[in-house]
């Protein structure tokens, strides 16, 4: 695994080709995923602070935003919620390299009447009669970590894969998804509305979501079949030196307390 000093020092010697700005005049855009929108709106205005640029933050599931990259949409600095994605930029030679910068874990949120605990999580997300909630796989890496989920508890007990898989509702990250709130949280307006009893989502996302709408259950997903999430930090070719500037300051102590006080596991 890639240890935060060792990105640190590889983002410090790639910059890419730069546009001649001076760090301090320069706006950063920021693509991130929707999962970072608060805690990168913190570690936007704390930077601001610091005088050396601005950012222009645009949020969307992680896969979605790497399209748009590569189909020429500017951005300066990418925020995913795994590796992988930011990780193909680079190997494609868009992107410098990529910095594991904060981890995460699946919780399950779950309506009021759902009786659910961790320790009956996964016959609760069996039941036939409980709505089940994901975000779309291969578009948002959250979708993605919700069927690793699915296939880990296949070993818990044998064929829960298939019928998870059969059952999961892809409600919000994919392409024709409806958009999501400009503000508040998407995952606990679902569930508030019934379209889904238990929604597999980032236990940051959970937690946000019960202070919008304190009815609803945050419950934690057993060892046996949890499922953590890594987040990639990259910045993109030709980007202002700003923009590494930023990429440090997530990546610095002070970025990562911000990062730790919303939730967010830090790397080791």
């Amino acid at each position: 695994m890639i240890r935060r000093h060792a990105c640190t020092l590889a983002l410090t010697l790639t910059l890419g080709t730069g546009s001649g700005l001076a760090a301090a005049a320069a706006e950063v855009r920021l693509y991130a995923a929707g999962s970072l929108r608060g805690v990168m709106t913190e570690l936007a205005d704390a930077w601001a602070r610091t005088g050396e640029g601005t950012i222009t933050a645009t949020y969307g599931a992680s896969g979605l935003l790497r399209e748009r990259i590569v189909k020429g949409e500017p951005a300066d600095v990418f925020a995913s919620a795994n590796m992988e994605h930011p990780q193909s930029l680079a190997t494609a030679g868009k992107a410098g390299p990529v910095a594991l910068f904060a981890r995460n874990t699946l919780c399950a949120l779950a309506a009021p009447t759902v009786a659910v605990s961790s320790d009956n999580l996964l016959d609760r997300m069996l039941d036939p009669k409980l709505k089940l909630g994901t975000s779309t796989p291969k578009a948002d890496p959250s979708g993605d970590y919700a069927w690793e989920l699915f296939a880990r508890a296949d070993a818990v007990k044998p064929g829960a894969r298939a019928a998870l898989e059969a059952k999961a509702l892809a409600l919000t990250g994919g392409p024709t998804s409806p958009p999501p709130p400009k503000e508040g949280s998407v995952y606990g307006l679902l569930v508030a509305q019934g379209q889904a009893d238990v929604f597999l989502t980032y236990c940051t996302n959970a937690v946000a979501a019960r202070k919008e709408y304190p009815q609803l259950q945050v419950v934690t997903v057993p060892a046996a079949f949890s499922v953590g999430a890594d987040y990639g930090l990259t910045v993109l070719n030709g980007a202002p030196p700003a923009a590494a500037n930023f990429a440090r300051f997530v990546l610095s102590t002070q970025g990562q307390r911000i990062l730790a006080a919303h939730g967010f596991a830090l790397p080791q």
